[in-house]
Formats: structure tokens, sequence, C-alpha cells
């Protein structure tokens, strides 16, 4: 059995409980007739949505007034989830330290019954090595015991988000940062090791993993995924292959739920790109190939009867509102165009 955190222990990127969002202390943004219009023209089992609600530069975006990142931690959600396109988050911080059942429960009672939340897996079950995940860089603490060990991810990650999140439970992302894959044992290893991890864990949920080495995109991984019905988190980052690459190696249509993050320009640096963006309100480099591809990828999926998934960050265009909106459109146009032929 796992060791328990104790509760005092746990990092909070935001606040150890969400606070009631009463009284208001920011509202709903009043969206253009174009997007009230858009919104009903989405399939059902699309999910568009952004990788967090925390950012001041979405006012007249997401939200109707200013308000800081801490008071968008504590009461944006409930605004946020109002957005007609938004019908999903990331919630990050659970890569931080593991949350409680309590605040998973805060978070899903502030959204409608259709809003789905994509949860990240406490670093811990990730990584080999202790490391602070705010510092991928910084100095290894040592060995990690809880790498890949099924019952630490149990207790502390799966339980409660399926008892706090009940229905509005969407995709559970494990994510591996950069690893040494030498010391791993190679791709082949890592594979069986992910396998033997992956069987262990509750059935029910919808698991997703996504990988930063292009290495561990073999062969082996593949075969893991399609074994298990675990979905590959198809990711926009510099340290992985173009998303062509990566359907090629993880073909979409094998996958019973399609997610992916759409996180960093490919012509842009994560700190260029935050400097570039801020505060992240409007388009600045648009990703027209990507943005077909995901088009694409997501029409896919739901001509499959699939669920699908994407997270735009900020960094991706700019403004991950910005970016839903324009990829909300080339979905219905291109399944407008279809119906016409």
């Amino acid at each position: 059995m796992a060791r328990r955190i104790p509760a005092h222990s746990q990092l909070d990127l935001f606040t150890a409980h969400p606070a009631p969002v009463s009284p208001p202390v920011v509202g709903a943004a009043a969206v253009s007739p174009a997007i009230v219009a858009l919104a009903p023209c989405l399939p059902g089992q699309l999910y568009l949505g952004t990788s967090s609600w925390t950012f001041p530069g979405w006012q007249g975006l997401v939200y109707d007034r200013a308000a800081s990142s801490s008071a968008l931690a504590r009461h944006g959600l409930v605004a946020y989830a109002q957005h007609p396109l938004l019908r999903t988050v990331g919630l990050d911080r659970t890569f931080y330290a593991p949350l409680p059942v309590t605040d998973y429960a805060a978070y899903a009672a502030v959204v409608p019954d259709a809003f789905r939340f994509v949860v990240k897996a406490h670093a811990w079950c990730t990584q080999p090595v202790r490391r602070d995940p705010h510092h991928p860089g910084s100095r290894s603490q040592g060995p990690n015991a809880y790498f890949l060990d099924p019952g630490y991810a149990t207790e502390q990650v799966v339980e409660p988000y399926l008892t706090g999140l009940g229905s509005k439970t969407g995709p559970l992302l494990f994510q591996f940062s950069p690893l040494d894959v030498g010391a791993l044992g190679g791709p082949q290893h890592f594979a069986a090791r992910l396998h033997a991890f992956l069987q262990a864990l509750p059935h029910g949920p919808v698991y997703a993993v996504e990988l930063r080495n292009h290495h561990l995109l073999s062969p082996a991984y593949y075969e893991v995924l399609t074994d298990l019905e675990v979905c590959h988190c198809y990711n926009i980052h510099p340290s992985m292959p173009a998303l062509h690459e990566q359907m090629r190696l993880v073909p979409p249509e094998a996958m019973s739920t399609l997610l992916v993050r759409w996180m960093l320009h490919p012509a842009r640096r994560y700190e260029e790109a935050t400097t570039r963006y801020q505060p992240f309100n409007r388009i600045v480099d648009d990703d027209l190939d990507n943005r077909q591809t995901i088009t694409g990828m997501c029409l896919a999926a739901i001509a499959a009867g699939c669920p699908a998934f994407v997270i735009a960050n900020n960094k991706a265009e700019g403004s991950s509102p910005c970016t839903v909106s324009r990829l909300a459109e080339c979905v219905v146009q291109a399944i407008s165009g279809a119906s016409a032929l």
C-alpha cells in the first residue's frame, strides 16, 4: 500500500481548497454572436478547452472584468465554463501534488454536466528520480520509489479523481517529462514497465500517456496502448516529432479517445513565446498547418464515434481562447463542407 502524503505537505499552485464562488469576483464575458452561433454546430463528443483558466489577459474573451491570477484560480472556473466553446480544461496543478477528493468535488460542482476535466497525474508517477517539477533541470533528489508504482497512482491519483469528479472525468494523463532512455533500459524495457503499470490500475477511466522523448515513441509503446486501450496524447512540443509523424507511429484511428495538447508554436521557444504573446489576448502567430491537422484528427474521431479532446495553450498561437475559436470554426466549416457534397 502506498504511503499517504499528509495534506500539509502538498504543494498547491493556487489554493489548498477552491473557495466558494459567491459573491462573484468575476463573471463570464459577453462573447460575440458568431461564437454563440458556432457552439451548437459542434459535435457533442468534441471537447475544446485550454490548459488553465487563470490568465488576467482573457478579460473580454472569457471574463467580464479585470481580475488577478490568484482571484481567477479561486473564482474563475465558473465563468470559464460558461463560455460556449470551452467544454473542458486541463487540471495541471495535479502534476505538482496529489489533490484531495474535496478539491476535485469543488471543481466539479461549478461546471455544467457536459463539462469534462483533463487531469494530469502527479509527477511522482512518471519521474524515476525526485525533482522539483517546477524546475525540471534542478538537481536530482534521489531515486523515486513511486515511479510507475500502481499502488501509489491508484491511491493518490486515480481514486480521488474518480470520486471527486464523478461523471465529469475526462482523460487522466500520465505525462513523462524528458527521461534518460538509457537509464530506463531502452524503449523496449520502458514499454514493458509501462504495460505492467497501466494494467494494474483500476479499470474504467480513460488513461492517456504523453511522452517527451521521441525515442520512446516505439512499436512496443504502440502495442502497450492498443493492448490496454490507453490513449496516446498527441502533443505539439519541440521535444517530440511533428503531429503527422506521431500519427504515423501511433495511428489515431487505433485510439478509443483522441487527446491533443497544442502547447507551443513550432517556431518559438517557451520563454520567447511567453514574452511575445503576453497578455495572451489575441492570435500573434497563426499555426495554420497544425490547426488543419488537428481539425482532420477531430473529424476522424467524430466520424468513428469517439470522444475528442483538444487542450490549447497560450503559447500555441498567442491566446488559447482565440485558438479554440479558430479551431471550432475550422471544424464546423469542414462538417458543413462535407454535408454539402
